[in-house]
């Protein structure tokens, strides 16, 4: 089923394979994302989602086509990819907790600073109305801040390169079930100011709920795939992520 026009497409995965060493963990993965949507791809521990957003970002080596806003991908360095305009929130968060919050954004201005951009500082403004709760917090260190917090920056400090594509790597990870919301209708107000997302998350039925299409990936390929809102209603998906409906 095609999901946009090719035109509309910021990122066009095909045949994608990557794995760690001698082991391959994605066998021919297929991926679609279009401008300005929510794609989310669920599935279960080691199916590999987590590899491919290091394959997509150039951490790992791969084999098969990515093409990002029309420009393929092969041969172009991690430094490069983010350049362009791709930006990746791991699921360890990976920030400097020895630093301040707004140190931490401030690094995350890198690109736009190198590009030459002089009102890359104005990006922070924007962090803060999106989560006011770093602003006051902005000259805390950000390793006494909660798990919430943490992802919190942890996507602000993305924004702050302001990004064509954000990856979300298990957003939802360790946070109790009232910051996991939180964390979602912040991704429902990341849609609305026009930043794709590919979101990459165990928790199948929040994901569903905040994206247009869906993947699900099985042992390293892609088992079904289709808007939403019908995943969320196919009696597969129910039976082995879902459970019951409510």
């Amino acid at each position: 089923m095609s999901i946009a026009n090719p035109n509309d497409l910021l990122l066009d995965v095909r045949n994608l394979h990557a794995g760690y060493g001698r082991a391959e963990v994605l066998s021919g993965l297929n991926l679609k994302l279009p401008r300005g949507s929510v794609v989310t791809v669920i599935g279960p521990n080691g199916a590999g989602k987590s590899t491919t957003l290091n394959a997509l970002m150039g951490v790992l080596p791969s084999r098969g086509e990515i093409t990002f806003d029309g420009q393929p991908l092969a041969n172009v360095t991690l430094e490069e990819r983010v350049m362009m305009g791709l930006a990746l929130v791991p699921e360890k968060r990976e920030l400097f907790s020895t630093m301040p919050v707004e140190d931490n954004l401030v690094l995350g201005g890198y690109r736009q600073m190198r590009a030459g951009n002089a009102q890359w500082r104005d990006q922070i403004d924007k962090v803060y109305e999106l989560f006011p709760r770093l602003k006051e917090r902005r000259t805390q260190l950000s390793g006494t801040l909660s798990g919430g917090e943490r992802q919190m920056l942890a996507v602000g400090r993305a924004l702050m390169s302001q990004p064509k594509v954000l990856m979300l790597d298990e957003p939802s990870l360790g946070l109790a079930p009232l910051v996991v919301r939180e964390i979602f209708r912040i991704i429902e107000r990341l849609r609305e100011t026009g930043v794709s997302i590919l979101l990459i998350e165990q928790n199948a039925r929040a994901a569903l709920e905040v994206a247009d299409y869906g993947y699900v990936l099985e042992t390293g390929a892609i088992g079904l795939e289709g808007p939403a809102k019908d995943l969320a209603e196919d009696p597969r998906v129910i039976e082995t992520y879902l459970g019951a409906k409510k």
